[in-house]
């Protein structure tokens, strides 16, 4: 019986649902599958992009636990694509091989001043609460009044941990160089700039409910962005989702403190330490500096609906200060070596996960890909589901245009990357690091206490 020995890069939700479809689809072979990951630690955005108090979310690891424990992948941790590992490589040793490896820099956004001193991707960010190895360990909040730019879950992620008291993020599994740097902040005021309307936004219900929930928050809207045209009544009355988002702020709008915010800014006892303020219709065109070159100012225009479900100009212009500014405008796909790449989509060029050359658009046998890398980012980690159905039903049936690797067993691998000096981590290693890292939270009743340094995750991994 022909074998398929498959490679993914990537050990995300992308491509541990890519190889387990791949396992439990109907077909006419055996399936060998390795599993290459760059970080020593497997889930990919689930363990490194979802903010660490949404354990709902990050639920989506038990289901991933659950493929990766079976025992028939291969995992190969703390193994670069490139430099580790080429794609020569993986054509000497596999018939295929599927990119999962997601996007994790930021869109870039080209107005003034973007990228001056105090001004950061939401990306780096991000990794740097979720205590990603790769990132600085500090992080200084110095300021007092922030901006975020985006209307989308990763925009109200950033908003949240910067408005949230840090011993309300103890019982989750922020790592201790995280916690100290939120207890330090100096950040009383957040505002969220978002270009259109409350009925247009990307975020979903339950992110936007937990901003409601933060202890000792004022969640501010403003009653100037409620004049709701046609196509906002009709997305509401239309849309389930849309209908709660509604509801939700309409229901903040009534609150006292936040009614009086606008007119009266000056404190008020019974009022929160902390405000995020939504400003909705509120286009970012300058970000002004101060004498040094940092953060002072950012100038946004009013923008008002189209009548057609978009936004025009008005004209008007307004200005906030701020000491920071955040940019959560989207995310974007990184190229890889001898790999296609789509600078201007940020993708790899694919025909349905089928991978075409630059130029051409022919077809590239035996390379495929899925998840973000595939067709951006934009949806939920679920998502990705249909991705790996997609892609893994092609690679299936594309059978006569494999590779024929000259040395398919199993213990190549190993020995290729052991004579090259990689220190790589394996399904034993993460679960030793996972226990280590939950018996360090346990003293302090913490879901865990995440380890950082890289050279001490694979230490901890390798049993070293």
């Amino acid at each position: 019986m022909t074998k398929l020995r498959l490679a993914i890069v990537g050990a995300g939700p992308a491509g541990i649902y890519a190889a387990d479809i791949l396992l439990k689809t109907e077909r006419s072979f055996d399936v060998s599958i390795d599993l290459f990951e760059r970080l020593p630690a497997p889930y990919g955005l689930v363990r490194y992009g979802v903010a660490p108090d949404h354990p709902r979310i990050k639920g989506v690891i038990n289901a991933l636990r659950d493929v990766l424990d079976r025992g028939d992948i291969r995992i190969f941790g703390n193994v670069h694509f490139g430099e580790d590992i080429t794609l020569a490589d993986l054509k000497k040793h596999y018939n295929a091989v599927i990119f999962a490896t997601g996007a994790i820099r930021d869109t870039k956004l080209d107005i003034p001043g973007i990228d001056a001193r105090g001004s950061f991707g939401a990306a780096d960010f991000v990794s740097w609460f979720d205590g990603h190895p790769d990132v600085p360990r500090d992080w200084t909040l110095d300021a007092e009044s922030v901006a975020v730019l985006g209307n989308g879950n990763v925009a109200l992620d950033v908003a949240r941990i910067l408005t949230k008291h840090a011993e309300d993020l103890l019982p989750t599994e922020i790592s201790d160089n995280v916690h100290a740097g939120l207890e330090a902040s100096n950040v009383t005021d957040v505002h969220v700039f978002g270009r259109r309307g409350p009925a247009q936004v990307k975020f979903t219900p339950l992110e936007l409910r937990e901003l409601g929930e933060l202890r000792d928050v004022d969640t501010v809207v403003y009653d100037e962005d409620f004049d709701y045209d046609e196509a906002s009544l009709a997305a509401i009355s239309s849309n389930k989702q849309v209908k709660v988002i509604d509801r939700v702020l309409q229901q903040w709008r009534t609150r006292p403190s936040v009614n009086n915010y606008s007119s009266n800014p000056e404190p008020v006892e019974g009022r929160a330490s902390r405000r995020l303020h939504l400003h909705f219709w509120a286009k970012p065109v300058e970000i002004r500096t101060d004498a040094e070159g940092k953060v002072a100012a950012i100038v946004y225009e009013r923008t008002e609906p189209d009548g057609s479900g978009g936004l025009r100009s008005t004209g008007e212009l307004r200005e906030i200060a701020i000491g920071q500014l955040y940019r959560a405008v989207g995310y974007f796909g990184s190229p890889l070596k001898d790999v296609p790449f789509d600078k201007r989509h940020g993708v790899i060029p694919n025909h349905e996960g089928q991978v075409l050359a630059k130029d051409s658009n022919q077809r590239v046998p035996g390379v495929y890909a899925t998840g973000w890398i595939k067709r951006g980012p934009v949806g939920l980690i679920g998502h990705t589901k249909s991705d790996a159905m997609e892609t893994v039903q092609h690679l299936v049936n594309d059978q006569g245009a494999w590779w024929q690797p000259e040395d398919p067993s199993e213990a190549a691998i190993p020995a290729l990357l052991e004579s090259r000096g990689v220190k790589w981590t394996d399904l034993e290693g993460w679960h030793r690091l996972d226990q280590y890292e939950v018996a360090l939270g346990a003293p302090h009743e913490r879901a865990r206490v995440k380890v950082v340094p890289r050279d001490e995750m694979v230490r901890i991994s390798r049993g070293e």
